[in-house]
C-alpha cells in the first residue's frame, strides 16, 4: 500500500493500477491517489457532456494534468463552465464582494484615484479589469469617478475589460453601458466589443491582456488569478511527482488522481528549495504578472489583485463550488466552479524586481485603511430605509469579519519602483509595506 497524502478531504484509496498498455507512453506504473472526497450523492455523479469529452480525451492520449483539467472544464469554447454559465450572484454557484456591498468596489475606485494623484496626475489612464464577473465592481468604480468628476475633469479615461465568456460580456454591457448607444460588435477583431459607458466612457472587451494597448494603466484583478489553471505536485521518496487525472477503472464513468511516474516537464516550477510536501504552481498567473510588471514598469500606473491566497505556505486548496457549496473536484465536471488559492509568493517572485509589490495584507485590514468604517457610517446615516440599513451592516460583516471574508481574501500590488523609492529600483522582495510615500489601503489613506 503507498503512503495517503495527506489533504484537507479523506483519502478514499491507494491502489497500483497498470496504465491501460494500449496508451502506455513510459513503461512506469501510474499510482493511484485520491483526492477527492468521494462522498458526492449518486444523483450527483452524473455524467455530464464535459465529463465525455474528458473520457475520451484520456482514451486516446492518456491521463491529463490537473491543469489541462481545469482548462478545459473553464473554459473549453463548446462546454467550459464559464463559457455558458452565469455563475454570480444569489442564483449561481458563488458570490464576489462587489455583488455584497457597493462599499467595496467604491473603496478600489477611491484607491486607483489616490494612486493617480500620487503618481502626477497623468492627462489619460486606462482601467483594465481581468475577469470583469457582472461588471458590478467596474460599475461602482464608475461611479465613484463621476461622483469625483472636478479631480478627475481633465482625464482622459478608458474601461478596457479582459472577458472569455461571450454570455458574461454580454451582461457586462448591460450593466455598465448606455442602452441607447449601439455596442459594436466584431467576433473576428482583437476588440471583439465595444460601448459607451453610462457616464460617456469608452468601454473595450478583449478576450487577452496581450490585446490591451500599452500605455499609462490601474489594473484590476480581483478573484481572477484563484482559477487559472494549477499544476499540483506531491512529494515522494522517488522526488516530486505530479497529480494527474486518469479515468476509474473499478468504477465506470468516473475520474481520480494519479500520480505520474516519473518527472514532468512543469516540475521546473518548483523551487529547489521549497519544504512543502504538496504544492501548486499556476504557470499562467506567472506569465500574467510578468505581463503586468512589464507593462508597468515600461509605461507606469499600478496593478491591484484582490483574492483568496497565502504568501507560499499552503498546500492542497484545489476545490469546487456549486450552489454556494463546496463540491467534488472531479464529480459532474462542467456543473460547478473550480479554484486554487493564489501563491502570492509564486507571483512576488514572478514579478521579477521589475516592479515594487506590496502585500499580501488581509482583506479587512485593507479596507480599514481605505475608510471602510466612515463610509459605512455616511451610507447609514443617509438611510432611512431599514431594510437598507440591515443590507449594509450585513455587508459589511461578510467583508470585514475574519471567520467570513475578512482574513480569507488577501489584497496584492504591483507599482514602479520610483511610486515609493523615488526612482530607486533596488527594494527587498519580501517587502510588504512601503518605506516611504504611503499607498492607500496598504497604509491608512491620506488625502492631500
Amino acid at each position: 500500500m503507498l503512503e495517503t497524502v495527506s489533504m484537507r478531504v479523506p483519502v478514499r484509496s491507494a491502489v497500483r493500477p497498470l496504465w491501460n498498455a494500449a496508451r502506455v507512453v513510459i513503461p512506469c506504473i501510474w499510482r493511484g491517489k485520491h483526492f477527492s472526497s468521494g462522498n458526492e450523492p449518486a444523483e450527483n455523479n452524473r455524467v455530464t457532456p464535459m465529463l465525455r469529452h474528458l473520457m475520451y480525451k484520456i482514451k486516446s492520449t492518456g491521463p491529463i494534468t490537473v491543469a489541462e483539467y481545469m482548462k478545459e472544464v473553464l473554459t473549453n469554447p463548446a462546454k467550459g463552465y464559464y463559457v455558458h454559465h452565469d455563475m454570480l450572484g444569489e442564483k449561481g454557484d458563488f458570490i464576489t464582494s462587489p455583488e455584497i456591498s457597493q462599499i467595496f468596489g467604491e473603496l478600489i475606485g477611491i484607491w486607483f484615484i489616490s494612486e493617480w494623484i500620487a503618481a502626477g496626475k497623468s492627462a489619460a489612464f486606462q482601467l483594465v479589469e481581468l475577469g470583469p464577473g457582472r461588471g458590478t465592481l467596474t460599475g461602482d468604480i464608475l461611479r465613484v469617478f463621476s461622483q469625483l468628476g472636478s479631480v478627475l475633469k481633465n482625464c482622459d479615461i478608458s474601461i478596457h475589460l479582459v472577458e472569455v465568456s461571450q454570455k458574461l460580456s454580454e451582461i457586462q454591457a448591460l450593466t455598465l453601458t448606455e442602452q441607447k448607444i449601439p455596442l459594436e460588435r466584431n467576433a473576428e477583431s482583437l476588440v471583439y466589443m465595444k460601448g459607451v459607458s453610462k457616464s460617456g466612457i469608452p468601454i473595450s472587451w478583449y478576450r487577452n491582456l496581450q490585446d490591451v494597448p500599452k500605455g499609462y494603466s490601474f489594473y484590476l484583478a480581483h478573484e481572477f488569478f484563484d482559477v487559472l489553471p494549477v499544476h499540483k505536485f506531491q512529494k515522494t521518496p522517488q522526488g516530486w511527482r505530479e497529480v494527474f487525472i486518469d479515468i476509474d477503472p473499478q468504477v465506470s464513468d468516473k475520474l481520480r488522481f494519479v500520480l505520474a511516474p516519473c518527472a514532468t516537464p512543469a516540475e521546473a516550477f518548483i523551487q529547489h528549495d521549497e519544504t512543502r510536501d504538496h504544492v501548486e504552481v499556476c504557470p499562467d498567473a506567472g506569465v500574467i504578472i510578468q505581463e503586468l510588471s512589464q507593462r508597468i514598469a515600461l509605461t507606469g500606473g499600478a496593478a491591484l489583485i484582490a483574492d483568496y491566497g497565502h504568501d507560499g505556505t499552503k498546500t492542497d486548496t484545489f476545490r469546487g463550488f456549486c450552489g454556494h457549496r463546496l463540491h467534488d473536484v472531479l464529480t459532474a465536471p462542467g456543473t460547478a466552479d473550480l479554484t486554487a488559492d493564489v501563491d502570492f509568493h509564486y507571483l512576488r517572485r514572478m514579478a521579477e524586481e521589475k516592479v515594487a509589490s506590496l502585500g499580501p495584507i488581509e482583506q479587512q485590514t485593507f479596507l480599514k485603511n481605505m475608510g471602510i468604517d466612515v463610509r459605512l457610517k455616511v451610507l447609514l446615516d443617509k438611510s432611512d430605509d431599514p431594510s437598507m440599513r440591515l443590507q449594509l451592516l450585513q455587508g459589511y460583516d461578510m467583508l470585514m469579519n475574519p471567520k467570513k471574508m475578512g482574513e480569507r481574501f488577501n489584497f496584492f500590488a504591483l507599482l514602479p519602483h520610483q511610486r515609493l523609492h523615488g526612482g530607486s529600483h533596488q527594494m527587498n522582495a519580501q517587502q510588504s509595506r512601503p518605506s516611504a510615500s504611503p499607498v492607500a489601503g496598504f497604509d491608512e489613506l491620506t488625502w492631500r
